[in-house]
C-alpha cells in the first residue's frame, strides 16, 4: 500500500503521509497541507480529525471494544481496583504490590483539606449551587494553595499535583453534598480503599458510619474504572487543549470539569434520570414513551440509548447491566422510577426497532439507575463521572506534554462581511 495520499488542488498534486496505528487505524497526515497548498480542512466537531497519536486508550466503536494500555475493560473491571487502574493509566504499567501500596499511601496522605479553607470556600456559595460548579470553583481555589506544584515542565511537581488531585476530588465532591444538606463534612478514613472512603465521605453522618454493602462498593469501583478514560472526548480534548498553553495541571483539569458539566457530555446520566422522573410523573407508562420514540413525527427521544462512538452495544453498558440488576436486588428497592427504567431497558433490548438502529441502553442509562439506587442525588451524577474520569485527564495531559508541546490553534474559514467603511 502507498505510504502517501495524493490530493490534487488547483492542478497541483500534494502528497500527504499516511499514518497507521497499531490496531490498523489509518489517518492522512495533513500537517503540511496549508503550507504546501494554502488550503485547510473543515471538520465541525472534529468527528473525522485526529488531534494526536496516543498510547493510552483504544476504542473500536463498530466492534464494541474498549481497552486501557492494551488491557480490555472486561478484564480490568473484573480483576482491578480503581487505584490499580489509575496507576496503570498514569505510569503505563501495572503496579507491583509494593508500588500499589506506596501509591495508595500517597493518596491517603494527601486526602485532607484544611478545615478553615473548606468552610471559607463553601460559605461563599449558595446552598443550591450545582455540585459541578462547586467542584470547578473549589479546584481553582485549591490550586492557589499549591504554588510549589504548578510547574507543568517539572515531572516531580506534576506527579505530586496528580496525586493531590486524585486524593482531594472525593473530599470536595462529598463536601459539596454535605454542604447542600447542612451537614458537617466527614474526614477520610485511612482504613478504607478509595471507593469505600468516598462512600463514607458521602453518606456517613457523624458517628453513624455508612453501612457499606460489598455489592455497592463493587459496582462503584466498576463505574469508576469504566469511566477512567475514553480517548479524545470533549472534556479530555479540553484538558489537552488548555494544557497545550503550558497551563498547570489544576487549571487544565478545571477546564475538563467545565466541559464535562454540559448535558451533551457528562450531564447525560442526569438527563436520563430526569426523563425517567417525567415518565413517572406522567403515569409511568413506559410503552407510551417507547411509541413516542418510534414515531418519526414526534421529536421525543429516549435519553441513554445509543452512543456517538459505539455503533453496536456500548461495552461499558454490557458490563454494568448485570451489576445494576445485582445492586437493585441487594438494596431491595421498590422505586417506581427504577421500575420504569427496567421496563424501558427490557423493551428496548427486545424491540426490533431499537436493535435495527443499534439503540441499546448505554452506560449513562445504567449508571444513572445505579447512582439513584445507592442514594446519590441526581445533581451529583456528573461529579461522580468527573471522579472516575480524572485519571484519564491527568494521563492525557501528561502524554500531551511528553509527546507534543505545540499550542493548540485551530484554523477557520471566514464567512463574514468583506471590508466595509463606516
Amino acid at each position: 500500500m502507498s505510504k502517501n495520499a495524493v490530493i490534487n488542488l488547483d492542478g497541483k498534486d500534494i502528497e500527504l503521509p499516511i499514518i497507521e496505528g497499531t490496531e490498523g487505524e489509518k489517518a492522512i497526515d495533513i500537517r503540511k497541507l496549508r503550507a504546501e497548498s494554502g488550503y485547510i480542512t473543515i471538520d465541525s466537531g472534529f468527528g473525522n480529525t485526529g488531534s494526536c497519536e496516543s498510547t493510552i486508550t483504544f476504542i473500536d466503536g463498530a466492534k464494541g471494544i474498549l481497552r486501557y494500555r492494551g488491557f480490555t475493560i472486561e478484564e480490568l473491571t473484573e480483576k482491578c481496583s480503581f487505584e490499580k487502574v489509575i496507576y496503570l493509566l498514569m505510569y503505563d504499567k501495572l503496579p507491583t504490590d509494593d508500588e500499589l501500596s506506596s501509591f495508595n499511601e500517597d493518596l491517603k496522605k494527601y486526602s485532607t483539606i484544611d478545615n478553615d479553607l473548606f468552610k471559607s470556600l463553601f460559605s461563599s456559595m449558595p446552598k443550591d449551587a450545582h455540585p459541578m460548579s462547586i467542584l470547578s470553583a473549589a479546584l481553582s481555589v485549591l490550586s492557589t494553595h499549591e504554588s510549589e506544584n504548578l510547574n507543568p515542565l517539572d515531572p516531580a511537581q506534576v506527579d505530586i499535583a496528580a496525586k493531590k488531585l486524585m486524593a482531594k476530588i472525593p473530599l470536595i465532591a462529598a463536601a459539596s453534598y454535605k454542604y447542600s444538606k447542612g451537614e458537617e463534612f466527614n474526614v477520610s478514613d485511612s482504613g478504607l480503599n478509595y471507593t469505600a472512603n468516598f462512600l463514607h465521605l458521602m453518606f456517613s453522618n457523624g458517628s453513624d458510619k455508612y453501612d457499606l454493602k460489598p455489592a455497592v462498593e463493587t459496582v462503584m469501583n466498576k463505574l469508576f474504572v469504566l469511566h477512567a478514560d475514553h480517548e479524545q472526548n470533549c472534556s479530555t480534548s479540553a484538558v489537552r487543549f488548555v494544557g497545550s498553553s503550558q497551563a498547570n495541571l489544576f487549571a487544565s483539569v478545571v477546564a475538563g470539569v467545565n466541559a464535562l458539566s454540559g448535558p451533551s457530555h457528562g450531564g447525560a446520566n442526569q438527563k436520563v434520570l430526569e426523563q425517567l422522573q417525567s415518565i413517572c410523573d406522567d403515569g409511568g407508562d413506559a410503552s407510551k414513551f417507547i411509541a413516542k420514540a418510534k414515531d418519526k413525527a414526534d421529536p421525543f427521544r429516549l435519553m441513554g440509548f445509543g452512543h456517538r462512538v459505539y455503533k453496536n452495544f456500548d461495552p461499558r453498558a454490557k458490563l454494568i447491566k448485570q451489576s445494576c440488576d445485582e445492586v437493585l436486588n441487594v438494596l431491595g428497592l421498590n422505586d417506581p422510577l427504577l421500575n420504569v427504567a427496567k421496563e424501558l431497558s427490557q423493551t428496548a433490548l427486545n424491540d426490533k426497532y431499537f436493535s435495527d438502529r443499534k439503540l441499546y441502553p448505554n452506560v449513562d442509562f445504567y449508571s444513572g439507575i445505579i447512582y439513584k439506587a445507592i442514594g446519590f442525588p441526581v445533581e451529583m451524577f456528573t461529579v461522580l463521572f468527573a471522579i472516575g474520569r480524572l485519571p484519564g485527564w491527568i494521563t492525557q495531559w501528561k502524554e500531551m506534554h511528553a509527546v507534543d508541546n505545540r499550542i493548540g490553534r485551530p484554523r477557520q474559514i471566514y464567512s463574514g462581511e468583506n471590508e466595509r467603511s463606516l
